[in-house]
């Protein structure tokens, strides 16, 4: 299938703050809550609250979905652009690595018992990305399109090469790594 990312394709794509302080003021004006009163059901500082809300942070993919989660939307809802024509349809760089070929692409979302996002993975070489434990019921689904990625989920290590995927609670703490020589990409879809 050859790169199915390329550093091009990134640089086009918005950063997956682009619409996050807008969507984060909006949303907690409409539930009526203060910083100080979002930052205590989210465990997330006022301070960096107001940060997010200038564009003036940089935070993970977890501080987004606890954000989320206190002000009952989906991550979808709270970095997608306010003025998309199709809600499925997010297409945003989520995540950036150490090295400029490593990124997550939230590519788009669906309606399931609450949401089920469709992601496109890249790491480089020696790249990992760990992530902190979801809520219970969540579940990630990997495919490899090419190249190795080791899974340490729990106690188990996973060791999938193109062709192949893994299905898994996400609900403790997980590791993506890039187990072989050049980039491996892969598709994840997470399913709340």
């Amino acid at each position: 299938m050859g790169n199915i990312l390329h550093s091009q394709d990134q640089a086009r794509r918005p950063d997956v703050l682009a619409h996050v302080g807008e969507n984060l003021r909006r949303f907690r004006a409409l539930r009526g809550f203060s910083q100080a009163e979002l930052a205590t059901r989210s465990s997330i500082s006022r301070r960096m609250i107001g940060a997010m809300e200038s564009n003036d942070a940089n935070v993970s993919l977890s501080t987004l979905d606890r954000l989320a989660a206190a002000l009952d939307i989906s991550l979808t809802e709270l970095i997608r652009s306010p003025d998309a024509a199709d809600n499925r349809r997010i297409d945003t760089v989520a995540w950036r690595g150490a090295h400029p070929d490593s990124s997550g692409v939230l590519l788009g979302s669906a309606p399931a018992t609450r949401e089920a996002e469709l992601w496109m993975w890249s790491l480089a070489e020696g790249e990992r990305y760990p992530s902190e434990a979801d809520s219970q019921n969540w579940h990630e689904m990997l495919s490899v399109i090419e190249g190795v990625l080791v899974i340490e989920a729990a106690e188990e290590t996973h060791r999938l090469r193109a062709g192949d995927f893994l299905i898994f609670s996400s609900a403790r703490p997980y590791v993506f790594a890039n187990g072989g020589e050049g980039a491996v990409r892969f598709i994840r879809n997470v399913v709340l």
